[in-house]
């Protein structure tokens, strides 16, 4: 066994710390944060949850309110980010908007829609990426 104090200090830390796959959710909704915040949306809410599932994002700009679905893949060999929402996923995400409308009632006036913010090699932004007949 080799001794400790003769390793260079660099593999104090050996193996590098790996990131896990909700740190790397979360990096990616901030990134998509950021990303919206500079086109001018305003936050209502992160990671809203209800018994139907989780919506990243909930933005609002002028009289539209935007449900968000962020989606990252490093790899895209097999399949876009985009690709990896299902239609369960969708209709998990649109059963837990309207959960939040009829919770948000000051809300419901404005128009709606659903985005898909996909990040690999760059951010894509899907505007209006399925609606609620999907």
């Amino acid at each position: 066994m080799e001794n400790p104090s003769l390793l260079p200090s660099s593999f104090n830390s050996w193996p590098p710390p790996m990131r896990t796959s909700v740190e790397i959710g979360a990096s990616a909704e901030q990134t998509a944060l950021r990303f919206m915040k500079d086109n001018d949306y305003r936050m209502i809410e992160a990671n809203y949850h209800s018994r139907f599932g989780e919506i990243d994002l909930i933005m609002t700009k002028a009289n539209t309110l935007v449900f968000i679905e962020v989606r990252y893949r490093a790899d895209t060999s097999h399949g876009t980010p985009l690709e990896t929402i299902t239609p369960s996923k969708t209709r998990k995400i649109i059963r837990t908007a309207e959960y939040f409308l009829l919770r948000n009632p000051q809300l419901r006036e404005m128009e709606f829609r659903f985005d898909v913010i996909s990040i690999s090699e760059e951010l894509d932004w899907i505007k209006g990426a399925f609606t609620l007949d999907t």
